[in-house]
Order: structure tokens, then C-alpha cells, then sequence
């Protein structure tokens, strides 16, 4: 189902609007009050994220595949009649590439990347159900669950049986192996970009800053931009305000709780049905792996022998921001972009 595009489609209205509001958790520790959200508001904040929004086709695909029960998705307006709703953006032409986001995210975690590769795929970027404008449906607590309703969603939105490439980052980057596993020689390339699931435990990190309803907005503001630079981008330098919104809006819309579904085996397990050509990226300056490079190089080869084991130097662990012209030029690559599909 289709929804809108172009710059008839509501964008403000949708960014700004109090739907949605509760601030029902995250896994960052994190907590912004709703009346903090209203005073900070995003109107425009993101002019270049707005701008980029109302470029896209939204598509909606059922999330509730399993359960289709009544459920209230706090915090996505696509969902009514008793139906959940995942929520689809696309941009550009030429062969699909879908993007997967991390953890306490949405599609904005890409939104240095779109553009690039819409120059030459059709770049589907999804809401994971119950992040961003995605419903969470009842009972839906599982990687695995999460990763049934986004493969039956894939093939409503690129009919079978067109190849797909899935480009996956942090907890996107489980989910797409879960998906690749599902869907089998359909998937032509799995890229990750400092993907967990490797069972190959988490390093110890900083205590993180919370952000409580007494603070001001200046106040939490700088709070989310403390919790980038322990978490998520090396270099300070490249937590500019976009970053700091993104990071504040993303966190206050995130229902689904991952836990411990980053540390756990959920990729691993998924590997030896995984018959994509596999692309493994990290940052260098990735905070989250406990294990040296080569360590999480053996663990992907020892069930993809020639998989194609990749560091992006300087950057940290949201590296398709930060080091976004690398990034970018390494999916291009691996993806096999030719001639730009569009001028």
C-alpha cells in the first residue's frame, strides 16, 4: 500500500505532531518527557532530513502477519482498523537494495547514504517494526520475529522473485542476516556494518548519561550528544546538531526492546542458511565488539570461507554517519553499481 511522497506529503505535520508522544523506552538508558519533546521540536530540524523525507514513496506491508489482533502502537501513526502497519520509504531507481537499521533507530540512521546509492538502486529503508513509524505487534519480543514480518514485507514491496541486496547495521544488521537466511539465493549480497548476534561478548563502555523530565532542553540535548560520543561516533567532531536530533527522535519513538539480542548467537545461528556473498564492516574505532577484528573475521569465515571482512579507519560504530563518504564508496562497490540508474 502506498501512501504519499513528494512535497505534498504532510512532512511537518507528520515530524511535529504530539501522536505519538509517549516515550515508552530504549536501550540506551536513556528517557526524554514528552513535554521536553514539545518545547525541543523538531520542525525543520532537521531541514535536510525533512527535505529527504518528502522525496521518498512510503509503502505500508502488515506486521501483524502472526497475531492479527487489535493493538495501539504507541508511537506509530500507521496503525487502525486493528491492523499494524511496517513502514516503508524508497527513493531512485534501478536494482532494490534494502537497509536495515540499528537499535533505538529508524531509517534516519541512513540518511547519508539514500542519496548516494539511489543514483543507481532502488533503496528501500524500512522502519523495523516498533521503531520510528512501525508498529510493534503483540508478542513480538524475538529477532526472529522481527525478522518473519520484514522477509514477508520484502515480498510485497519487490515481488518475487527479483534479486534483493540487504545492507544491515548494528542490531539491522542481525535482522538482515536473519531475513538473508529466510529468503536464500534471493539475496545476491549481505552487507553488515558493525553487526552483533556473534555470541562474542560486549565491552565494557562508559556509564551513560540519562535524561530526565526535569532537565531543560539544552540539558538533554547535550546528554544525547554525550551518549553518541560513548556509544556510537568516535571523533566528537562528528556529532553535529543533525546527529543530536536524529539520536533524540529516534530514542523517544523506540518501543520494541532488543535486551541482549546483540550479544546473543542470533547471527551465528543464521550463517550456515545465509547463501548471499556476506560483506563484513566495522569501524576501527567501534566501541561495542569485545573481540579483536580478527576474531569476528574467523567467526563469519569458518561458515563463509570468502567473506569479504572490511575496517573503516577512524570511525566508530555508527560508521554509515560518520565515515558516510567511505561507506558510501564501499557499497557502491560491493553492490556493483555501473552507470547511475538517474542523472
Amino acid at each position: 500500500m502506498t501512501v504519499g511522497g513528494g512535497e505534498d506529503a504532510g512532512v511537518d505535520e507528520r515530524i511535529t505532531s504530539g501522536a505519538g508522544a509517549l516515550a515508552v523506552g530504549d536501550d540506551l538508558g536513556d528517557r526524554i518527557d514528552s513535554h521536553a519533546w514539545q518545547a525541543y521540536t523538531i520542525r525543520g530540524v532537521t531541514d535536510s532530513i525533512a527535505r529527504l523525507d518528502a522525496l521518498a514513496t512510503r509503502c505500508l506491508t502488515a506486521a501483524d502477519i502472526a497475531s492479527g489482533s487489535e493493538y495501539n502502537a504507541g508511537g506509530s501513526e500507521y496503525s487502525a482498523g486493528g491492523s499494524v502497519y511496517m513502514v516503508w520509504r524508497l527513493w531512485g531507481a534501478g536494482p532494490p537494495v534494502v537497509l536495515l537499521h540499528g537499535g533505538s533507530g529508524s531509517w534516519t540512521h541512513w540518511a547519508r547514504n539514500i542519496m548516494p546509492l539511489a543514483r543507481h538502486f532502488t533503496v528501500w529503508v524500512p522502519d523495523l517494526p516498533g521503531f520510528g513509524d512501525s508498529g510493534l505487534p503483540p508478542g513480538v519480543e524475538t529477532a526472529e520475529a522481527l525478522a518473519d514480518i520484514v522477509s514477508s514485507g520484502l515480498d510485497d514491496v519487490v515481488s518475487l522473485p527479483a534479486p534483493v541486496s540487504l545492507v544491515g547495521f548494528s542490531f539491522g544488521g542481525i535482522i538482515a542476516g536473519l531475513v538473508a537466511a529466510r529468503q536464500r539465493d534471493r539475496v545476491r549480497t549481505l552487507v553488515l556494518i558493525g553487526a552483533g548476534g556473534l555470541a562474542l561478548g560486549a565491552a565494557p563502555t562508559r556509564q551513560l548519561a540519562r535524561v530526565t523530565p526535569t532537565m531543560t532542553v539544552a540539558e538533554a540535548r547535550a546528554a544525547h550528544r554525550e551518549n553518541l560520543e560513548i556509544l556510537m561516533i568516535a571523533d566528537p567532531a562528528q556529532i553535529d546538531e543533525a546527529a543530536v536530533d536524529i539520536q533524540m527522535e529516534n530514542v523517544r519513538r523506540t518501543r520494541f526492546k532488543i535486551g541482549a539480542i546483540p550479544f546473543s548467537d542470533a547471527l551465528v545461528r543464521a550463517l550456515p542458511r545465509i547463501s548471499a556473498r556476506l560483506v563484513a564492516v566495522w569501524g576501527a574505532r567501534d566501541v561495542f565488539p569485545a573481540s579483536p577484528p580478527e576474531l569476528r573475521h574467523a567467526t563469519l569465515a569458518a561458515h563463509h570461507p570468502e567473506v569479504d571482512f572490511r575496517l573503516i579507519d577512524g570511525a566508530g560504530h555508527w560508521a554509515n554517519w560518520e565515515a558516510a563518504d567511505a561507506v558510501n564508496a564501499m557499497l557502491l562497490d560491493v553492490l556493483g553499481a555501473g552507470t547511475p540508474a538517474r542523472a
